[in-house]
């Protein structure tokens, strides 16, 4: 009997000790991975050629979740189908937040393509006609970036009592060139290049056109809040993957690959301020 307990007693430990084995080898082997969301183009590019490759060495398997439109990327973060998305910046991430009754944070700002004034017609400023038209987007948001480009140029000046946020072809208050104010949806501001004397066109869908971004007679000095940035659910914004997001971003790697691939761009104030 003694014998028999023994021989069942060491097939206990073995099975036990197996059991442990597995775990281990399960657990030391997890893939990490994530999902993360941006908007064809530019932004889905820098996912995959400046964030993707830096998260991969921290041992993340990276899958980039492409979208055609600005409304999704938020729905699928909020319904978990993505762990994070990069196409947005801080006012239209609040806003849709808001109307949606959503939790989103913002994990950093990345680089952005600015506004652009594109002319087919004048090289600079200087070279401008007096009483030229120019196609400016349509939404408020859009519009009042523009109108404070034109004013940090000395094209025209706004009422200053009026948060430049907010303002819009009545807060103008002086135009020193008698510009002639033409609002058109933003995504059709690219192929108005071709018919009006000016074009002021976001970044996004300058790129989108092909356009290159360095043929502007005067890119935005864009303030930090019209950055795109990485976003998260609330929730989520103290877990491991959104702090490897965040040190991704700001690796020298995720610098270099910036300053050769996405020329034109307008980097952030803690990019710029760094060390």
């Amino acid at each position: 009997m003694k014998r028999y307990m023994m021989i069942f007693l060491v097939f206990l430990v073995g099975m036990l000790a197996a059991c442990g084995g597995e775990t281990t080898t399960k657990e030391a082997g997890t893939s990490k991975t994530i999902k993360i969301g941006a908007t064809a183009g530019p932004y889905s590019d820098m996912v995959t050629k400046a964030i993707k490759p830096q998260l991969e060495k921290k041992g993340y398997k990276v899958e980039v979740v492409e979208f055609s439109d600005y409304i999704q990327p938020n729905k699928a973060l909020a319904e978990g189908s993505i762990d994070a998305n990069l196409f947005q910046h801080k006012i239209y991430m609040e806003t849709f937040a808001k109307q949606n009754n959503m939790q989103l944070s913002e994990v950093i700002v990345v680089p952005t393509a600015p506004m652009g004034v594109y002319s087919k017609k004048f090289k600079s400023w200087k070279e401008v006609k007096d009483g030229s038209t120019i196609a400016i987007p349509n939404d408020p948001v859009n519009a009042a970036r523009t109108l404070t480009m034109l004013q940090s140029e000395g094209i025209i000046k706004l009422n200053a009592s009026v948060d430049p946020l907010k303002a819009s072809e009545k807060d103008v208050t002086e135009n020193q060139k008698s510009l002639k104010f033409q609002p058109i949806e933003a995504a059709q501001l690219p192929r108005s290049v071709e018919s009006v004397d000016l074009a002021a066109v976001p970044g996004n869908f300058a790129l989108a056109a092909k356009m290159n971004l360095l043929d502007a007679i005067q890119l935005e000095k864009m303030p930090d809040l019209y950055r795109n940035r990485v976003v998260v659910n609330t929730k989520d914004l103290d877990k491991a993957f959104a702090k490897d997001l965040k040190e991704a971003v700001e690796s020298k790697e995720f610098d270099t690959i910036i300053d050769k691939e996405f020329k034109g761009f307008g980097k952030p104030e803690w990019m710029v301020n760094r060390k």
